[in-house]
Order: structure tokens, then C-alpha cells, then sequence
């Protein structure tokens, strides 16, 4: 049903929607006692502040704040410099601007929010001061007002309703971990069965990865003072990751190496009884704790089965050494080395999982996830909010609108609110449609509702009801960028005040003309460097070469959690564009996505194993051959591979006649890692290729 959401809302919908209603009502009621001159700018405040969760809500006022502080100083700041001289204050303003839009683009979260409200906060108060701009100042301060308002009213509602918010959000943490990991196990478990299936839906789990390394973020919010558990909470998903890609490599290994073996065969099914009885055991302290034990049990056996394999291949009489046998021998050594490794991961994930559930005294660590960024997306942002700004001021110049500065503001606002997201075009138009709803609702409340009533409470009365349903929308994905629109516009078109009311004349002009300055936004967006996503991915997959190359080459090494979450990033990006049913261009880029991520890390493990400096020169020069191959590759000819699959040959002759054992496990790792760059470089040879655009066949 498609209004469900109005109809029959959730629970959570509905006290989102009632408490932000209240918040609002109330920092309008408190605007109009104050007497200022735009009190519905502390309601338009509560519903822009409004989260889902408290951390959210704490943590975008808290940036709000932040943005105002600075869009305030340079409001005074281009008013000052430049009155009376309209054709250098636009110029400076587009460009304040655009440089705030193109900076958001390079940071996350509500960090972004506050670049992007600096820009648009300072168009509000200086283009509001025009008519006055020796009175600027307390234009700047009467913003500033309601915005702190709107904070506070926000801030004082949500915070009644929010009972036991330092536990919640600790358990909250928890479930999102606890669920990460029991998927991703159960995912890694069905790659060591041979699901062909499996590789497609562990894909789609690094999407909601990155969404809960966001969340982490708020629910460190709502913990108040606390330790450095959101960071190992960060680690812990950091590691599911890599327990991930360990599991896709995992299922290279089983494709190229004998697995008919039956220790190998316990082995792999000892394990994979492990992974599937993981998330019960996540529960309490005491479980974890058994399960950490259980974990290094297992890793012991694992190893126990190289050092058996190597005994068994010392002690075997000449006449039986046949190269077969030598060569089934190192398959099930590089096995169980890979399961060995794949259990340290999961070890890692559990150990951070569970130091991320109290507090460590004297704890210092630190952990953050990079994410993708693309410059030259910050510059078409920047650029496109900059075009926009300056000519919407050459249509208020060349036609002396008397609303053109209305139009002119809401071109602003709309430029900051969807300059940053990927595909600004979709964005607005949803905006759009939410405008022309908060319209058509102030109409009726306007020219027939308010005119009648002349206290605060039947205001309120009246503007519950349109409120709340916004708020419901605004809980139900399909409708959440149209509400954002129709919470922020609504309590502009209406415009209550108290020495008077809105006449048929003024409703008009000021609603065609921020109507105007969505739609003119919304034109910009689709004509100025309009979003593609066929290129979007060229130079990701430009930029992930780029970074295969540094990974090879680059001194000091990058660590493996920077390349982790710029891998997860760009996965999120893709399946974000992909929509409900994925293009096979979509599929092939999400596919080669993870294999770059495969090979980056491996190329990572090989520099580390070259470092540790514990195998002789005859092996470490192939390896070195690799690495100066993979530091000028450009996805042509397959040079990288075929050193990848020399080296891989001539470790195992080396390997085969090694002596000293702990030499021949660090050749045996490095022989696994080389197996799976070689696999990876050619079975996608052609996303590699940067140098054409990608098209799946």
C-alpha cells in the first residue's frame, strides 16, 4: 500500500513525527512571544535538525551551529567590503559559496552539512541585508536567534523522550556489530562450501558496512563521556572487511588448488560448523570469551596441519617424492594457511568487537575509516553552485524583481542542501515535488484556516496536523526528500505573525518566488556539468589504478584500513547507483570493484612479508618483479599477471627444496597471496583497463 506511511505508520515513525511536531510548534509560539520579525525560521530549524536518532540530531546541531557561526562572520564580512557595489558582492558571494559546496564534497556526515550551511547561511543574512546593509550585523544576529532556538526547542523535546540514551546506544553498537559479523560469517561459510551464489550476496554486505561505520559516529554522540569504544567498533567492522575479502580469496584458492584432501576436508568443515554458530555466541561477555578460546583452538589445528604436512613430506622415503605428491602437499599447506589467516581476521573482529562494549581505562586507540574522494567532483560541485548563484543575482539585476532576493535565497539553499550528493538532479526534483506540496497545504491554510483564529493555541491546533504528516513522510524512504522540503517550506509559505497576516498579493509573490528558486536550482543542476554516472565510475576505477600503484610502491606502506574503507566507500557509491535491479555495467564494476580490493590487500600482505625479510634472495627477487610491475600498471597486455603466475612457479621450486621450515611457511604465504593477484588480474582484465570506459558483454 502505498501510503501505508500515513495510514498505518510505525511506531518510531509516529514519535518522530510528534515530537518534532511539538519541537516546532513550540520554537514558533516562542519566536512569535519574542516578537521577531521571522519566527518561522526557528520551526523551518527544528525540521532541518530533526534526526532519526538522537546522536544524529545532537551531532547535525551541533555542526549547525558550527556552519552558522562561520556563515554569520562572513555574511558581515561580504556586506562590509563590498556595499553598494552589487556586481563585486554576487560575484564574491557565488564563489563563498561554491567553495563551501566543493569543500563539503571532500569530508563526511554532518561535517559536510556545516560547510554547505556556511555557504547558504551567509547568502541568507547578507542577501537579507541588502536593502540595509548598515544594519547587518543584526540581521546576523536575528538568524543566529532563530537557529539557536530551533536547536534548543529541538534539543529540549527530543531530550524528554530520550530515556537510558548512554545504554541504548551502547546496545545499539552491539546489534550492529553482532549482525555484521554473524552475516559476514555465514557468507564466508558458504564460500568454503562452494556457494556459487555466495559471492553475490557477500558483495551487497559492504554497502551496509559502511552505513553502521556512520552510525558508530551518533551512537558516540548519545553515549555522552565514554572512552574509545565507537573506535573499536570502527575496527571491528574494519576487520569484518577484511574477514570478507580473506573469504573471496579463500574461494580463489579453492578453484585453483587440490582440495580433495581429507584433512583439508575437516578442516574446512570444522571451520565452516564454526562460522555458522558464530552469532549466538556474540551475546554475553562470558560466551565471547569462550569463543575467543574456541577460535585459537582452531587456528592451532590449522597449523598443526602445515607442521604435519611438512613432517610428512621430510620424513617420506625418495621413492615416493614425486613432484604430484611434493605439489598436493603444498596445496594443503597454502589451505590451511589461508584458513589460518581468514580465523586471525575473525579473531581481530571479535577482540575489537568486545572492546568495544566497555570501557578500557588509560585506552588511547584510534580508528577511522577513509572514504573515496573524488576532486574533480568537488570542483563540479563548487563550479555548478557558483554558475547558479551568480545568475540568479543577473536575473534579480536585470529585472529589478521585487522578490528576486527571496529567489535569489532559495536558489542558495537549495544549491547547499544537494550540491554535495551524487546525483543532484534526482535530489532536487524529489525537492521539488515536496515544494509544490507545501504550497498547495499553506494555501488552504492560509486563505482559509488562519483568518479565522487569533490566539497561539489555535495556531497550533491548525498547523499540528499538516506537521505531523510531514514528519511521517519524512520516516518512509520513498517520501523522505519530498518531506524535507515540505517540513522546511511549510512554516515559510505560511509565515505566521503577529502584528498582522499574510495578504493574497504577498502569499503569491513570495511563494512563486522561492518556488522559482527550487525550480531554477533544479535547471542548474541539470545543465551546468550534469551528473553522469557512466563517468562517475571511469574515474573511480581511474583512481582505484592509481591507488594499486601506491600501494606497490609507496613508502611509508598504506595501511590496510585506509584502503579497506576507500574500497567501501566506492562500493557503497555503486550500489547506490545500481537501484533495485543492477545493470550488468553495474554487476561488472561492483565485481571489479572487490577484486581491486582483493589484489590491493594482497600486494599489502606480499610488501609486509617482504619487510619481515625471512626468505631468502632467489625468492624475494621474483616478488620484487611483481611489485615493480604492479607499480607502473595500467590495466594493458597483463604483464602484472603473468609475473604474478612466473613468481607463483618459482616459489614453489624454491619452496619444494627449502630446508628451514620457517622459510618455507613464509614462501608458502607468499605463493597464496600471488595465486590470488594473478587470478584476480586476469579475471578482470577488462574493468582493469582504465584507459576505455567499461562495457559488460
Amino acid at each position: 500500500m502505498r501510503l501505508q506511511w500515513l495510514f498505518a505508520p510505525s511506531l518510531p515513525a509516529i514519535g518522530f513525527a510528534v515530537r518534532t511536531t511539538l519541537a516546532a510548534l513550540i520554537s514558533l509560539v516562542i519566536a512569535l512571544w519574542m516578537e521577531l520579525d521571522d519566527p518561522q525560521w526557528a520551526a523551518m530549524t527544528v525540521w532541518i535538525v530533526a534526526q532519526g536518532s538522537r546522536g544524529e540530531s545532537l551531532s547535525k546541531a551541533r555542526w549547525r551551529l558550527v556552519g552558522t557561526a562561520v556563515g554569520v562572520v562572513m555574511s558581515i564580512t561580504l556586506i562590509s567590503s563590498f556595499i553598494q557595489q552589487s556586481w563585486l558582492f554576487f560575484p564574491a558571494l557565488a564563489i563563498w559559496v561554491g567553495l563551501c559546496c566543493g569543500l563539503a564534497t571532500l569530508v563526511r556526515n554532518f561535517r559536510s552539512y556545516a560547510l554547505v550551511l556556511a555557504g547558504y547561511t551567509c547568502a541568507i543574512i547578507a542577501i537579507g541585508a541588502i536593502h540595509n546593509p548598515a544594519n547587518v550585523f543584526m540581521t546576523a544576529m536575528s538568524r543566529a536567534t532563530y537557529i539557536v532556538l530551533g536547536i534548543v526547542c529541538e534539543s529540549a523535546v527530543a531530550g524528554i523522550f530520550a530515556h537510558n540514551l548512554a545504554a541504548t546506544a551502547r546496545r545499539n553498537i552491539r546489534d550492529k556489530l553482532r549482525t555484521a559479523l554473524g552475516n559476514v560469517s555465514l557468507s564466508v561459510s558458504s564460500l568454503l562450501s562452494g556457494d556459487s551464489e555466495a559471492l553475490v550476496r557477500s558483495r551487497a554486505m559492504f554497502g551496509p558496512l559502511l552505513s553502521i561505520n556512520d552510525q558508530i559516529e551518533f551512537s558516540e554522540v548519545e553515549m555522552g563521556p565514554h572512552g574509545h569504544e565507537g573506535d573499536h567498533a570502527r575496527a571491528a567492522l574494519a576487520a569484518v572487511s577484511v574477514l570478507l575479502s580473506r573469504g573471496l580469496g579463500m574461494a580463489v584458492r579453492l578453484q585453483y588448488l587440490d582440495t580433495d584432501q581429507a584433512s583439508f576436508q575437516h578442516t574446512a568443515l570444522r571451520v565452516s560448523t564454526f562460522l555458522n554458530g558464530l552469532t549466538p555466541r556474540l551475546e554475553t561477555d562470558e560466551s565471547v570469551q569462550l569463543l575467543l578460546r574456541d577460535l585459537q583452538l582452531l587456528r592451532g589445528e590449522c597449523r598443526q596441519q602445515i607442521v604435519d604436512a611438512l613432517t610428512q613430506e621430510i620424513s617420506m622415503p625418495p621413492q615416493d617424492r614425486s613432484a604430484e605428491t611434493i605439489q598436493v602437499l603444498l596445496d594443503g599447506r597454502i589451505l590451511h594457511n589461508a584458513l589460518d589467516e581468514l580465523l586471525g581476521e575473525l579473531e581481530q573482529a571479535v577482540r575489537e568487537y568486545d572492546a568495544s562494549q566497555h570501557f578500557i581505562r588509560g585506552d588511547h586507540f584510534h580508528f577511522r575509516l577513509q572514504s573515496h574522494v573524488d576532486k574533480r567532483e568537488a570542483a563540479y560541485n563548487g563550479i555548478r553552485a557558483t554558475v547558479a548563484i551568480a545568475a540568479a543575482g543577473l536575473v534579480w539585476e536585470v529585472t529589478a524583481w521585487s522578490d528576486g532576493l527571496t529567489f535569489i535565497t532559495f536558489v542558495a539553499i537549495v544549491c547547499g542542501l544537494f550540491a554535495t550528493r551524487e546525483n543532484p538532479v534526482v535530489a532536487s526534483t524529489q525537492f521539488m515535488i515536496g515544494s509544490l506540496w507545501a504550497a498547495l497545504v499553506s494555501f488552504f491554510l492560509v486563505f482559509w484556516v488562519l483568518p479565522t483564529q487569533a490566539n497561539y493555541e489555535m495556531l497550533v491546533a491548525s498547523l499540528a496536523i499538516p506537521m505531523i504528516a510531514g514528519g511521517l513522510a519524512a520516516r518512509n524512504a520513498a517520501t523522505a526528500l519530498h518531506s524535507a522540503a515540505y517540513t522546511l517550506l511549510l512554516p515559510n509559505f505560511v509565515h505566521p505573525l503577529n502584528q498582522g497576516r499574510q495578504n493574497e498579493l504577498a502569499w503569491f509573490n513570495s511563494t512563486i518566488a522561492i518556488l522559482l528558486g527550487v525550480a531554477f536550482a533544479v535547471i542548474i543542476f541539470r545543465a551546468i556539468l550534469p551528473f553522469d554516472s557512466a563517468t562517475e565510475r571511469w574515474r573511480m576505477r581511474r583512481t582505484m589504478l592509481r591507488d594499486l600503484r601506491t600501494l606497490a610502491s609507496a613508502n611509508p606502506m598504506p595501511q590496510t584500513r585506509d584502503w579497506i574503507g576507500r574500497n567501501i566507500d566506492r562500493f557503497a557509491r555503486l550500489i547506490r547507483h545500481a537501484g533495485p535491479t543492477p545493470t550488468p555495467t553495474i554487476e561488472g564494476c561492483l565485481q571489479g570493484t572487490l577484486a581491486a580490493m582483493t589484489i590491493g590487500l594482497n600486494i599489502i600482505r606480499l610488501r609486509a612479508l617482504l619487510e619481515r625479510n625471512q626468505i631468502p634472495p632467489n625468492a624475494r627477487r621474483p616478488i620484487e618483479v611483481v611489485m615493480q610491475r604492479m607499480s607502473r600498471f595500467t590495466g594493458k597486455y597483463g604483464r602484472t599477471s603473468r609475473s604474478a603466475r612466473i613468481a607463483t612457479q618459482t616459489l614453489r621450486r624454491i619452496e619444494a627444496i627449502e630446508p628451514n621450515i620457517t622459510t618455507r611457511i613464509e614462501l608458502t604465504r607468499a605463493i597464496a597471496y600471488l595465486i590470488v593477484v594473478s587470478h584476480e588480474l586476469e579475471a578482470n582484465a577488462v574493468f582493469l583497463d582504465a584507459s576505455k570506459p567499461y562495457r559488460a558483454v
